[in-house]
């Protein structure tokens, strides 16, 4: 018996499979060429900095003279085209990285200008737009404004017109998160800065960089980016790092970052590696490719939904900057049975059943559909959301594409079983 005829309702669901799988193959091509060019880059990096088994070696206590902490440093300034990088397991999340680089760059009297719409909701908090403000940039007296997308597109008019003299950081949030917009990709990212910079040359531009390393063959700092951060239990990480997050930059910025991650005076030079350096080494290794094995899964994700009439975004047949894969229902109950029947297909906590529920940070409650070996590991399939209209989950990750196939499959024929989708080639219909 084949595997796939064990999965209940297999038959109504091999149709829609099998013509999804044929509409992305075309598309897997690029993906690869992608994969090959940044694992290239990685590899010769490696070679570079004379990576040996003594780098992994683990260090305690202050950290001082940790050479396996900072070869790794140097080759993530080097793959991301960038002066200095801080890549640290005390770093715990991608918000954490950002909120390090934004404290670090901004003082009492500048403003912070976001210019891809109001930010990732756990930033909100750390700008003081939500919240009572204390330990925010507002408290410090950092000042911050918006200038929302045109057609999804960052308006380089209206952001040229909107700098003023106090404005001294540029904010651009490259995925989509949990916004109903597009990703922007890294040429575009590009654009925006050499107009800004051009005109405002006194204003340094950020990147939140989250879910979209090595999706291409250019990072923001490769485009002219002044500083981007990022988490290690999302791409860069590989499936293997089990925490930390990265800055990366100009030697400026990258050193006022290291006195607020640390303090002035200790900076980059101490942070026990403990024992994380072979994994995080390995991760980084392992990115381009794992990277690659999550995009496949992506274009599956959006073409075999988009056939049993689930609204997706972006479009199967788009060439993607980032992780993201999201399905609006329109409908809460019918979102949290979709992230339930993911959770189902996990190799972890399969048996769990995942609710709304309150998380720090995030204004709504969120449903969190995660059954990762590592917690919270956005390079893993998984499927979440925040319980507000539309009411979209986002799918993003998938260690191998073998995975997020079969993961699919179950999931469906869980929605199938309890009467939220039917599978009908003579008259494709949900009640999604």
């Amino acid at each position: 018996m084949m595997w796939q005829e064990k999965i209940d309702h297999y038959d109504e669901l091999a149709p829609f499979v099998k013509q999804a799988e044929q509409r992305v193959r075309p598309y897997f091509e690029a993906i690869e060429e992608t994969a090959e060019f940044n694992q290239y880059r990685v590899l010769e990096s490696f070679k570079k900095h004379k990576v040996s088994d003594f780098h992994f070696n683990p260090t305690t206590g202050y950290g001082y003279d940790d050479i396996g902490r900072d070869t790794l440093e140097s080759i993530y300034a080097d793959v991301f085209g960038a002066e200095l990088a801080l890549c640290r397991p005390q770093i715990i999340s991608g918000t954490h990285a950002i909120g390090i680089a934004l404290f670090g760059v901004l003082l009492p009297g500048d403003e912070l200008l976001y210019v891809t719409g109001k930010p990732y909701d756990t930033l909100e908090e750390i700008v003081g737009i939500r919240g009572d403000g204390r330990g925010s940039l507002r408290e410090l007296g950092v000042g911050y404004d918006t200038v929302e997308l045109k057609d999804d597109r960052i308006d380089v008019e209206a952001v040229l017109k909107r700098v003023r003299p106090e404005t001294k950081l540029i904010g651009i949030q490259r995925s989509k998160g949990y916004a109903n917009r597009r990703s922007i990709p890294v040429q575009e990212i590009g654009k925006a800065i050499a107009a800004i910079k051009a005109a405002h040359p006194h204003v340094f531009v950020f990147v939140d960089n989250c879910y979209g390393e090595f999706v291409e063959t250019n990072e923001p700092t490769h485009v002219g980016a002044d500083l981007m951060a990022g988490s290690l239990i999302k791409n860069p990480g590989g499936g293997l790092a089990k925490t930390g997050g990265y800055i990366a930059g100009t030697k400026e910025l990258i050193e006022r970052c290291s006195f607020r991650m640390t303090t002035p005076g200790i900076g980059s030079e101490a942070g026990p590696s403990l024992y994380s350096l072979q994994e995080m080494y390995q991760g980084f290794y392992m990115a381009p490719h794992t990277v690659a094995q999550a995009l496949k899964g992506a274009h599956l994700t959006a073409s075999l939904l988009s056939l049993l009439g689930f609204e997706t975004d972006p479009h199967y047949t788009e060439r993607r900057t980032d992780l993201i894969q999201s399905v609006t229902f329109r409908d809460r109950d019918k979102m949290i049975a979709f992230c339930q029947s993911i959770q189902m297909a996990s190799p972890v906590n399969a048996h769990a059943l995942p609710v709304p529920a309150y998380m720090p940070g995030y204004e709504d409650d969120v449903i969190m559909a995660a059954g990762t070996f590592i917690q919270g590991s956005s390079i893993e399939l998984s499927a979440d959301g925040p319980l507000r209209a539309p009411y979209t989950a986002y799918v993003q990750g998938g260690l191998t594409y073998a995975h997020v196939k079969v993961a699919l499959m179950l999931a469906l024929s869980q929605l199938r079983t309890k009467g939220l989708v039917k599978f009908d080639p003579q008259n494709i219909t949900t009640t999604l």
